[in-house]
């Protein structure tokens, strides 16, 4: 992994950077790539406002990870305990990245009271990482507002 990369916690001020890094890779998202107009429910869900709602609201902890070129990941949980984003630049992708985001947003939700128990709706590209990470896949394939994604679950 590059040595120039810092995580720190989320400011308002991240929102257009996350924003851009969300809707960047959505295409590894989407139930269909070739229709994003199905998504567009998933896309209001990731505008800088909406963003910026996450990151104001008390129910959202988000991390992200800088280098040299800007936003190179970044992490959101919701209420301690659903893994809500975690997205990483493809420059910095296969690097560790991934890992050490989940594991600030991990040691923060169980520091706030989390017993070690979370969900998280994966991309299908995802599934791997997630299991190497020690989630577990908990039901098919779903569909939600353009969306693919595998339901897993890590913890008692």
């Amino acid at each position: 992994m590059p040595d120039d990369i810092t995580i720190r916690k989320a400011t308002p001020d991240d929102a257009n950077a996350i924003s851009a890094l969300i809707t960047e890779l959505a295409p590894f998202f989407l139930a269909d790539s070739d229709d994003p107009e199905a998504a567009t429910p998933f896309f209001k869900q990731v505008t800088p406002a909406a963003i910026r709602g996450y990151l104001t609201s008390g129910r959202y902890r988000y991390y992200v990870a800088t280098d040299g070129d800007g936003l190179a990941g970044v992490v959101g949980i919701r209420d301690h305990a659903h893994l809500y984003h975690l997205v990483v630049a493809e420059h910095v992708q296969r690097q560790g990245l991934a890992r050490r985001l989940w594991s600030t947003a991990k040691r923060a939700a169980e520091a706030a009271g989390n017993p070690g128990r979370f969900t998280v709706n994966a991309s299908r590209y995802a599934v791997p990482v997630y299991e190497r990470f020690g989630f577990v896949v908990t039901d098919s394939v779903q569909h939600k507002d353009g969306l693919a994604f595998v339901p897993m679950a890590l913890g008692p």
